[in-house]
């Protein structure tokens, strides 16, 4: 339980500790004992040779018992660093000179026989040293020495050795730390997004490491958040049409009903009023009765709207003149408002553009999108109409100088019963664009920078060359 709770750069930092410690302790020790080694046999070697060298020279005043040449030859010895002392005996080990001094210990004795020399010539020395079998011993030298130096001497090795050793491991630990930390910064990174995501922020994205590992880790980890978000848009939509198509199916219901309950009592209504005027010889301009027929007349046109978007009708394709279509829509609307004060500014190419279509269904879509563009400019202003084609791409623009779209999505006004409108029935731009759709087009809409809105619908021929050129 209690290794869950580390974290990844404690880990690697405290195995890198461990490791980088282990390995400089055990390196460290193998080489001060290595030198001390080293050091020791070289003492020892040094120590061995100043008594075989005493020994040597100690052989005539044996011989002859000259002690004061003895005591010289042991002073002399006492003047070496780490001497302590130095006995010479003779054969019978009888103690011809002991000369000491004080110093610290431990103390350890080196001792060489003293042989009387029965040959001249270079080998006279080594015979000695060799303590060579034949010769007659004479005597003995003892040298103590202390081998205080020597320790103090690798103490001081061990020290030194600690402080680098510790030196070195902190500098190491040091670099391994911010290299570490540079490897795991990315992975808390991760960790810090994968919460913030878990959170609800679905736009935060994983920033890339300074690795190619990192950065590929961060890249995978992006391209699944962008496949989550891209799961999660499809979700939406999905929601989005079955709301749809059960807000569809609950005005096709509601629809059905209006047609059977409302319609009937509604055109009984209209010719009872037109009998009352008839038979009680009311004057047509009465207001009461005007107010009542033009009432019954939008509850009609709202009941029409009603049946029409909910059970639109299959459009029936024929190869269509697409710019003779809005020609005809805006002659209409010409002659519906008043042009002094509401003006309708047409650009329609005399080219013909033939797609497939559906006559009489695309024109009232269309009609609905310039009606929207009329009452958006309360009956005053000039509404614009624009067609643009490119070989197979029609475009139809229309532009009125109302107030604008007042939603921050636009294509929210093309859901049904969206309206802005104390009487609208928010039916109008969503049948426009079910028409559009059928079609195999779309529409659009924004706000123009000089004000008012703009919509764009567009469409495509899918004809060949002969059937767009008319000769078919």
């Amino acid at each position: 339980m209690v290794l869950k709770n580390i974290g990844i750069h404690t880990r690697v930092l405290t195995a890198a500790v461990m490791l980088i410690s282990a390995s400089t302790l055990t390196l460290g020790y193998l080489g001060v004992n290595i030198i001390n080694q080293f050091v020791t046999s070289r003492f020892s070697e040094r120590i061995n040779f100043m008594t075989q060298y005493l020994a040597l020279n100690s052989e005539l005043g044996i011989l002859i018992d000259e002690r004061a040449l003895l005591k010289g030859l042991a002073q002399n010895m006492l003047k070496e660093n780490d001497i302590a002392g130095v006995i010479i005996v003779d054969s019978q080990d009888r103690e011809l000179v002991r000369e000491e001094r004080q110093i610290q210990g431990p103390f350890q004795t080196a001792g060489k026989s003293v042989y009387l020399s029965q040959a001249q010539g270079e080998n006279m020395f080594l015979d000695s040293i060799n303590d060579t079998p034949g010769i007659k011993k004479i005597g003995r030298v003892d040298v103590i020495y202390s081998t205080r130096g020597i320790k103090d001497l690798v103490n001081k090795m061990k020290q030194r050795f600690f402080i680098i050793a510790l030196t070195l491991i902190l500098i190491s630990c040091l670099i391994f730390y911010f290299i570490s930390r540079s490897l795991v910064r990315p992975v808390k990174s991760l960790s810090k997004v994968a919460r913030k995501v878990s959170m609800g922020n679905h736009d935060i994205r994983a920033p890339q490491g300074n690795t190619p590992e990192t950065i590929k880790l961060a890249d995978a980890f992006n391209e699944m958040l962008d496949s989550i978000a891209r799961g999660r848009r499809t979700i939406v939509r999905a929601y989005e049409k079955m709301a749809r198509q059960e807000t569809l199916a609950e005005v096709g219901k509601f629809s059905m009903m209006i047609a059977h309950e409302v319609k009937n009592p509604l055109a009984i209504i209209k010719s009872s009023l037109e009998m009352m005027k008839k038979e009680l010889d009311i004057p047509r301009d009465n207001i009461a009765l005007t107010y009542a027929e033009e009432e019954i007349v939008r509850l009609n046109d709202l009941i029409e709207s009603f049946l029409m978007f909910a059970k639109p009708a299959r459009p029936s394709f024929e190869i269509t003149d697409l710019n003779k279509l809005i020609y005809q829509v805006v002659i209409g609307f010409e002659i519906q408002y008043d042009t002094t004060r509401l003006t309708i500014t047409s650009s329609i190419p005399d080219t013909p553009f033939f797609a497939k279509a559906d006559f009489d269904l695309l024109s009232r879509g269309v009609a609905n999108i310039i009606k929207n563009a009329c009452e958006a400019n309360q009956g005053k202003g000039e509404v614009e109409i624009l067609i643009e084609s490119k070989k197979n791409k029609w475009q139809l623009r229309v532009g009125d100088q109302g107030a604008g779209i007042r939603t921050e999505k636009p294509d929210e006004i093309f859901e049904p019963f969206f309206t802005t409108k104390a009487t609208g029935t928010g039916l109008g731009l969503a049948f426009a664009d079910q028409v559009v759709k059928a079609h195999g087009g779309s529409i659009t809409a924004e706000n123009r920078p000089e004000g008012g809105a703009l919509f764009c619908v567009t469409m495509f021929a899918h004809l060949t060359d002969r059937q767009q050129s008319g000769e078919e």
